[in-house]
């Protein structure tokens, strides 16, 4: 049974539900590299930590939990030091305009009337709305480019997962998490 899983892709292709779903379910810890990343600000998403705290901390997590799921992304460099430590890793994917639409609704419900032009929050949302729909397109190690790069690279088994639906997606990452050889 595999017991160090990173589930990765765009903004908005359902990553962070899906591996707390399946924690939920198997009683693996669940770690999102945003929780690494950014500091706990009254404002969330504003001020990101030094690359040596964001490794200092994922790596408190990996290195000292059996069995985890980590979500998110590893792409500005941030966190490869661990991928010795995947035994699988998955990629999920939804057409762009589902991914955008699974956006916005997301930072309308964070957000509300403070994401339309006279809130705000418009032109911190303005700006992320803008770097998600560069994902397919971008050459950033967080574009899907740079995602396809990363995969490439990895010593473990990879699985792609288009997540078209909810349910079927857990089913499907749960059915691999206990087939799969180490």
């Amino acid at each position: 049974m595999k017991k160090r899983i990173f589930i990765t892709g765009g903004s908005g292709t359902g990553k962070t539900s899906i591996g707390e779903a399946v924690c939920e379910k198997i009683g693996y810890k669940h770690f999102d590299t945003d929780s690494y990343l950014w500091l706990p600000t009254k404002e969330p998403f504003m001020e990101t930590r030094t690359p040596d705290e964001y490794s200092s901390l994922m790596g408190k997590d990996l290195i000292n939990n059996e069995k985890w799921i980590l979500t998110g992304h590893v792409s500005f460099g941030l966190g490869h030091v661990y991928m010795p430590l995947y035994e699988l890793v998955v990629f999920m994917y939804i057409p762009p305009d589902v991914r955008m639409e699974r956006l916005k609704k997301r930072e309308y419900e964070r957000y509300g009337d403070e994401i339309l032009p006279s809130g705000s929050k418009y032109e911190n949302s303005k700006e992320f709305l803008q770097y998600a729909i560069e994902y397919e397109t971008g050459t950033t190690p967080g574009s899907l480019q740079g995602q396809k790069k990363f995969l490439e690279s990895v010593k473990c088994p990879v699985l792609k997962i288009a997540n078209d639906s909810f349910e079927e997606s857990v089913n499907t990452l749960l059915e691999a998490i206990s087939s799969l050889l180490a």
